[in-house]
């Protein structure tokens, strides 16, 4: 059996729901094709630091009612060296912006019920999805659901399917260009039904580590510790986790803070990677399929929303205007974010981590690194720029 679409996009998490919005409002058609069912994509613990640009294409995708209900605005965010508290109005030296906090399991939840609501085609729970002759003019995706063979004719296929999905692995090796930086440590991520023990995300840099006090509501908490990337989770329990968190946080928050049983509790490791080839024949990689940061930083899901921005500006001047002489500038437009971005998610993970190779020496260039940038007006102004997101190239 045999479908036809105009865009095909590979992956129904949040950067692939949220094109396929956008171009659904657009007019243009579109399907999903999705390896995992609706339940387990919802089951993904992930962000919650959403960009103001992230925040207005949500908007623009019809699903921003409850985000803006239920969002928290921080105007600013805190940072910790040593035990000593620092407060950075990112709203003052930023130009007025902010950022809101709002998980990444409600915006994709959000995202599918406006999807459900103005009719568009997801399909769950697909088996050996392969992308053919994507260097044609007639490109398609071919997959395997309930049991039947089938096929998707398309004119572009957006690869929204992560890290480890078949979207990039389907460009030849020999056109892939990558970059990629392993870092020694993962973070060790609890959340609970505890209130914050700040108002705002509190960053905190510590001989023993680094920590970060976050939240996805005003009852919901999440919080990280550095760890050995030889740990396992079965090395932790709820009640070390806290204990060692409370070492690491300033006192006067350590006192404060509410613990309780853990919702869920995880290990991510820390990687940079970029691949350049984020565009090959029809193909266009979005999001984590073509770049990952260190959530040092609040990155990851508002650099995919940038690539999304730029691939729906892009399918609009091609279906509306006829402009396929500017699909070579969709790689140029991200890679120029993508990087700055990756930088910063860089340099906020050397500047608040200790890394095992580090001497003595190391640890006070870290000190007085921080010291100056949180102590000078550039460097404030360097900071909140970047945690706010940075502005996104125009197409033409």
């Amino acid at each position: 059996m045999t479908k036809k679409t105009q865009v095909a996009i590979i992956g129904a998490g949040p950067s692939g729901l949220l094109l396929g919005q956008l171009l659904t409002k657009a007019g243009i058609d579109n399907i999903i094709v999705e390896r995992q069912t609706a339940e387990y994509v919802l089951g993904r613990i992930r962000a919650g630091v959403l960009e103001q640009g992230t925040v207005d294409l949500i908007r623009e995708a019809g699903a921003g009612a409850r985000m803006d209900e239920d969002g928290l605005i921080h105007t600013g965010t805190d940072f910790s060296f040593q035990g000593e508290h620092h407060h950075l109005d990112i709203a003052k030296y930023s130009g007025g912006k902010h950022v809101v906090v709002y998980g990444q399991t409600e915006v994709t939840r959000d995202l599918m019920d406006e999807r459900e609501k103005d009719g568009g085609v997801t399909i769950y729970k697909t088996d050996n999805v392969k992308l053919h002759d994507i260097e044609s003019d007639k490109p398609y995706v071919t997959y395997e659901h309930n049991g039947k063979s089938l096929r998707l004719d398309c004119d572009y296929i957006a690869g929204c399917d992560g890290f480890h999905g078949v979207s990039r692995k389907s460009i030849p090796a020999d056109k892939l260009e990558e970059y990629e930086k392993v870092y020694p440590f993962g973070w060790l991520g609890l959340m609970s039904d505890t209130p914050p023990v700040n108002d705002e995300l509190v960053y905190c840099a510590h001989e023993r580590g680094f920590a970060l006090c976050s939240m996805r509501s005003l009852t919901r908490s999440r919080y990280y510790l550095q760890v050995p990337d030889t740990d396992k989770i079965e090395d932790w329990n709820e009640e070390k986790f806290w204990d060692e968190l409370k070492r690491r946080i300033p006192p006067k928050m350590a006192e404060r803070l509410v613990t309780g049983p853990a919702i869920e509790m995880s290990i991510a490791p820390l990687r940079s990677y970029v691949c350049e080839t984020m565009q090959y024949g029809k193909l266009f990689l979005i999001g984590d399929s073509a770049h990952i940061v260190p959530p040092t930083g609040a990155k990851g899901l508002n650099l995919a929303a940038s690539d999304v921005e730029t691939a729906f500006r892009l399918f609009v001047k091609i279906y509306k205007e006829g402009r396929t002489d500017l699909i070579p500038r969709y790689q140029e437009v991200c890679l120029a974010r993508v990087w700055k971005s990756v930088r910063f998610s860089w340099w906020m993970t050397t500047l608040l981590h200790r890394f095992p190779s580090a001497s003595r020496f190391d640890f006070r260039v870290q000190q007085a690194e921080f010291d100056y940038f949180i102590n000078s007006e550039a460097g404030k102004t360097n900071i909140a720029e970047n945690y706010v997101g940075l502005s996104l190239e125009e197409l033409e």
